[in-house]
């Protein structure tokens, strides 16, 4: 067994002591497969008795009971310790301190020589030209089996632990033979905070007979519910952006053994069958090779002989699709694999009832441990064609990137920053290769400076994938999405950058090692007077924070000004920061400024903010450092609604936008009780969106009216409206009326065709509004959702509105785009003593939107300066 350093020893030590416990004491006897079902397996003529079964750790038959993460550790522990097929890694650990563990299985003989296995496995990608097909002949394919990224989807993990028992201790050709040919990375819970809210739910809400009654409440778990982690992400949503510790964990995984086939277990509505890909076909992205499609759908011929084999009904082609990337079964399609998509309808309980029948949790196992198996079986039976699609995946990259048009990204590092370093590091954790621009090139009206600017050439093994995350998109074959239409990532994170059309050979300068986060600096050095921090940096607000907590009387710049700096004029935009030396009212408010230098200093090196060191108050341009162009700023408390009714995917952006990335304490505020809790401690409160009863809705709408400052999100805009707290009109739009006369059996795909899963807008920033200071006059914005707004009629009210041309990349109708030109898409207004500032747009979307975050952060700092 092999842990890394930074796990959790709580969690370890329980779980070896548990399964240490229980190896002890086992007798020896021997085996059939423990599954409450009956499961016919081929080739398979017994199990070795030094194997222990899952219930001799964990206490219980897999199928009778919800297993608990540390269970689930415990017993691939206890395998691990006895078997000489398993080995056991630790890659990652949750925000809760939980471990994320997968176990490499194959045959003895090939784990003596595992690491020789794998570096061989990254020739295909790494030295692809040079692979020759007598080799692939004698190389083992590389399966990644991975279960239950939502964490309420249980019955997938429950298939892991089973099928880790299988394969180590099973005897016969259908394992034994195939373990020669293969190497399993097994990882049984993506998500192991969601699991243990989910289990520990559904395992203490049961008594000693399961009840199949959907009312029970072993079926009903509470808010936010287990199918996202900590923070209420989807991490199946997370697999290209890469922005939390259990993704981060898993994509090591994957580009340290680069597998040929990765396959992705789920659970869907009870009504369901069983569901392996393909998706609809019309819906695959056209980024994919076809071949990935052929090899899908070859794959998809054993999937159908595993479930006949036990009388389980499935379907194909139908639903789900392999368009977009962040998700795991299509994540492998830009890589050179090959990713398989399993739905299981879900019982969540034990037992629950369904149309047609009880639905049991040991059937939902049943079939996913059938899947794997005959994911194991396709593995073996394709594995030179598999490993063939993978060498000429990357073979073809280079041919690719010269006839394509674009030959390379140029990426600014003059404006953002941290923002360009943000997304170079986010490339670098896929294997692409960046490089420094040799010299000054510019294009669509833009200079890119050699030194303050990177390229990423499309000649290189990541040819696809880059082009994936880089190109808009704005052609499409279908009007339907299963998940969103684009994911820009330059866009997203409002860098500027353009696309070279000529030979990059002549731009392109030394290869780039990892990128780490810098540009943070003290200009003058130590100040006698104020120091001035720019608003131009995504870690200000952090910054910023640092001085409030101190109680430094910091102050923001409302207007444009200069200063003299070593003799010569410098100009600062609105929205900078004056930080003083010394306070005015008390001699408690009197610093030493050494203390202030220090805490600037700190800042610069760990925000990688810049300071200007100044001597003097008056300026000689715009208002002077001490005007009334100037604001006053305050320690902001937020509230942030949560709990049932609310929005959990928008308040958990923006609860680790703050807690997480900005460390800035942010209070959960249960939205059931509002009316029966002190709102008065709170300066702002985040409404992500939900349903609120009339008297917490009084009680939210009293408090912003007496002086808080409301932040509502685009799920809370018609609330905001409801109470009148913010006085903008709905935009009408008659669906009906376009789709009139069509046939029945194209209705839904005709109204489908009218909504906005995800597309990327530009949003007209008013910069001189202190919530869009900072900002450029074009802000990129993803937007989710069909309603419109009409831009308010007062003065000053419209912060943000969508351009003339507001698409930039992702599908919209022709008529929904006519309607969205000239739309609010921001709106700050007075509410008797109180702010309202609403957003239209999902700001922190994924947590990788770093652009639009500003607005929030904005929204939340500088609420009482307008």
């Amino acid at each position: 067994m092999t842990v890394h350093s930074g796990e959790s020893l709580s969690f370890v030590w329980r779980a070896l002591m548990l399964s240490i416990a229980v190896l002890i004491i086992r007798p020896a006897v021997g085996q059939t497969l423990p599954l409450p079902l009956e499961m016919p397996l081929p080739g398979v003529s017994s199990y070795d008795p030094s194997i222990p079964t899952p219930e001799e750790i964990i206490g219980h038959q897999i199928g009778t009971r919800h297993t608990v993460p540390y269970q689930v550790e415990a017993y691939f522990n206890a395998v691990a310790t006895v078997s000489d097929r398993v080995t056991l890694n630790v890659h990652a650990q949750s925000y809760e301190g939980r471990n994320l563990i997968h176990a490499i299985v194959t045959s003895p003989q090939n784990h003596a020589r595992l690491e020789e296995i794998r570096k061989e496995n990254l020739r295909l990608s790494d030295d692809s030209e040079n692979v020759t097909d007598a080799e692939i002949e004698n190389m083992p394919v590389i399966l990644y089996q991975g279960y239950s990224v939502h964490g309420n989807e249980a019955s997938g993990t429950e298939a892991a632990v089973l099928y880790l028992y299988h394969l180590a201790a099973a005897q016969g050709p259908a394992v034994e033979d195939a373990l020669e040919n293969v190497v399993v990375i097994l990882d049984p819970m993506f998500n192991p905070d969601g699991r243990d809210r989910f289990t520990n739910w559904a395992n203490r809400n049961r008594g000693g007979v399961a009840v199949s009654d959907t009312q029970d409440r072993e079926h009903n778990e509470p808010w936010p519910g287990g199918r996202t982690n900590h923070y209420w992400f989807d991490l199946n949503r997370d697999w290209i952006v890469g922005q939390h510790p259990e993704s981060l964990g898993r994509l090591r995984i994957f580009h340290s053994w680069r597998p040929h086939v990765l396959t992705d277990h789920h659970e869907m509505g009870t009504g369901s069958t069983f569901f392996f890909q393909p998706g609809i076909p019309s819906r695959n992205n056209p980024n994919t090779p076809e071949r990935t499609f052929e090899l899908t759908d070859a794959i998809a011929q054993f999937h159908a002989e595993g479930l006949d084999r036990i009388g389980s009904q499935y379907y194909t082609r139908e639903s789900f699709d392999d368009f977009f990337y962040g998700k795991g079964s299509s994540f492998p399609d830009i890589n050179g694999s090959v990713g398989i998509l399993f739905e299981q309808a879900s019982s969540r309980a034990l037992e629950r009832d369904a149309a047609d029948g009880v639905l049991h949790y040991a059937f939902t196992v049943r079939n996913q441990f059938a899947a794997s198996l005959s994911t194991l079986a396709a593995g073996v039976a394709l594995r030179v064609r598999l490993l063939t699609n993978q060498r000429d995946f990357y073979k073809e990259s280079f041919e690719l990137a010269e006839i394509h048009s674009v030959k390379a990204y140029v990426v600014s590092l003059d404006r953002g920053r941290t923002r360009a370093q943000k997304l170079a590091q986010l490339l670098q954790r896929h294997r692409i290769q960046l490089y420094a621009l040799a010299k000054d090139v510019s294009m669509d009206g833009r200079t890119f400076k050699a030194g303050g600017a990177y390229v990423i050439p499309l000649a290189q093994r990541q040819m696809r994938l880059i082009k994936s995350v880089m190109e808009r998109t704005l052609t499409y074959q279908d009007s339907l999405f299963y998940d969103v239409s684009t994911w820009t990532l330059p866009l997203a994170h409002d860098v500027d950058y353009g696309e070279y059309r000529r030979s990059a050979d002549a731009i392109t300068g030394d290869l780039l090692g990892a990128v780490e986060l810098d540009g943070g600096e003290v200009i003058g050095g130590r100040s006698s007077y104020v120091y001035l921090m720019p608003w131009n940096r995504y870690y200000a607000p952090r910054s910023l924070y640092r001085f409030l907590k101190a109680d430094v009387p910091v102050r923001v710049m409302l207007d444009r000004f200069s200063v003299l700096l070593d003799g010569s004029k410098t100009w600062f935009d609105s929205g900078t920061i004056v930080i003083p030396l010394i306070g005015r009212d008390t001699p408690s408010k009197t610093y030493d400024p050494a203390l202030v230098h220090e805490l600037v200093v700190e800042a610069a090196e760990q925000d990688h903010t810049t300071f200007y060191s100044v001597s003097s108050g008056l300026t000689p341009d715009g208002p002077d450092l001490g005007g009334s162009s100037t604001s006053s700023l305050v320690l902001p408390t937020i509230g942030l609604l949560t709990g049932q009714g609310a929005s959990s995917g928008n308040a958990g952006e923006l609860w680790h936008l703050l807690s997480e990335r900005f460390r800035i304490p942010v209070s959960l505020l249960d939205i059931r009780l509002l009316s029966d809790i002190d709102l008065s401690k709170y300066d702002v409160i985040a409404h992500p969106g939900g349903s609120l009863t009339e008297p917490n809705s009084e009680a939210l709408a009293t408090w912003t009216r007496d002086g808080g400052t409301l932040i509502a999100m685009s799920g809370a805009i018609s609330w905001a409206q409801n109470h009148e707290l913010l006085d903008i009109e709905s935009k009408s739009f008659d669906t009906d009326s376009l789709i009139q006369g069509l046939p029945y059996n194209q209705l839904d795909e005709a109204r489908g065709a009218h909504r906005i899963g995800g597309s990327i807008f530009a949003l007209s920033v008013d910069t001189t509004h202190p919530v869009g200071f900072g900002l450029r006059d074009s802000l990129p914005v993803f937007h989710i959702g069909s309603q419109f707004y009409e831009v308010p009629e007062s003065p000053g009210q419209g912060l943000g509105i969508y351009s003339d041309s507001p698409l930039l990349s992702g599908y919209i109708s022709d008529d929904k785009l006519e309607q969205l030109s000239g739309s609010a898409g921001a709106v700050a207004a007075r509410a008797g003593e109180g702010r309202v500032i609403a957003f239209m747009d999902r700001l922190s979307f994924r947590a990788y939107w770093y652009g639009s975050q500003r607005l929030f952060l904005n929204a939340v700092f500088f609420s009482r300066a307008f």
